[in-house]
């Protein structure tokens, strides 16, 4: 794509341009440490800015900043200067990278229950099993190996890829992204303690994903025994994560690799839990917080807080305790030697 057409199609996101070049092509994104002739990289924050001096790319996406754009320009590069670099970068790849999507149609190996409901232009992959009373929306794409048990509903545009399961009465809205492996809606983790030993309780509940919503790779979602677990609107799973019986996620939260929710765990809108986060049953987090990597939550975490270590503390005071750590060793000999002359001196 020639790089005018990119600054074009970007809109008012592209503030100001420098194209030395008019009809300069444009094959690929890359990062700026990699990048090549014929890319475009980008530019954000004073890390990426020792790599202008040697950057073999072709364009860059700038932030509005005069010197750095001066700069480029003086190495002969092009570049798009924006306000968000990050995220226009985002669209950029988006403008010249489309991702493998099959046509229209259905394989001959495809088992489809006759009370299943398919919309427009739907796409079923090779040994796709889809059970009675599914409804697929429009335009929704099932990879090979799929699992869609009975009275699943799946709105429109949402993908599943290759080898994940979808048990009964999963309702997933449009837009939706489950990767391979992913399984939702398999029985949660619900046994009652007797004299005799552990009894089975059945999970009659169900799981909800509102649209936008999108699913890592071997990431579980578990279905309660009443009632329904529920992740909100635009809120992203990475690979690995288990989502316990009877969560209640809000919208637009991004949950790292790794990260267990225990069952009946409630988190708001806008949370980001870093990887190998564990939260304990029923524990509330509140809009806007923030778990760094390893933190064990076993209480509720007010909104907008950031929380580190196990269990969890205030980020600043876990920084500080971190720094301590190291010097324990010291500290403890520096006690015994106050204490041998205390004792000493009685």
């Amino acid at each position: 794509m020639k790089l005018s057409e990119i600054v074009e199609r970007l809109g008012e996101d592209a503030i100001a341009s420098y194209i030395p070049e008019e009809k300069l092509d444009i094959v690929k994104a890359a990062s700026i440490e990699e990048a090549t002739a014929g890319t475009i990289a980008f530019v954000e924050g004073d890390k990426f800015v020792k790599y202008i001096a040697e950057t073999s790319a072709s364009a860059l996406v700038l932030p509005d900043d005069e010197t750095l754009q001066e700069q480029v320009r003086q190495r002969g590069i092009a570049w798009v200067s924006t306000r968000h670099p990050r995220e226009v970068f985002a669209r950029t790849i988006a403008l010249l990278y489309r991702p493998f999507r099959p046509e229209p149609g259905i394989h001959d190996t495809a088992a489809i229950a006759p009370s299943a409901t398919l919309g427009k232009n739907v796409h079923i992959g090779a040994n796709v099993v889809v059970h009675e009373g599914v409804v697929l929306g429009d335009e929704v794409c099932v990879h090979a190996n799929v699992v869609v048990y009975p009275q699943v509903t799946i709105g429109d545009r949402t993908v599943l890829h290759a080898n994940c399961t979808v048990h009964e009465r999963t309702q997933i809205g449009a837009d939706c992204t489950i990767q391979s492996g992913a399984v939702l809606g398999a029985e949660g983790f619900g046994f009652v303690p007797t004299p005799s030993g552990l009894m089975r309780m059945e999970q009659s509940g169900c799981v909800v994903l509102e649209d936008g919503v999108e699913i890592g790779c071997n990431s579980t979602v578990d279905r309660p025994s009443v009632g329904e677990t529920r992740i909100g609107k635009n809120t992203k799973l990475d690979n690995l994560v288990q989502i316990g019986h009877g969560c209640r996620i809000g919208a637009n939260c991004a949950i790292c690799a790794q990260v267990g929710l225990a069952g009946g765990v409630t988190l708001g809108n806008n949370i980001t839990l870093a990887g190998q986060v564990g939260v304990a049953n029923r524990a509330k987090i509140g809009d806007g917080a923030v778990a760094s990597a390893k933190t064990g939550i076993h209480q509720d975490v007010e909104a907008g807080a950031v929380v580190s270590g196990f269990p969890a503390i205030a980020n600043p005071l876990w920084l500080r305790s971190a720094a301590l750590y190291k010097r324990l060793p010291e500290i403890y000999q520096s006690l015994r030697q106050i204490q041998r002359r205390l004792n000493n001196r009685s």
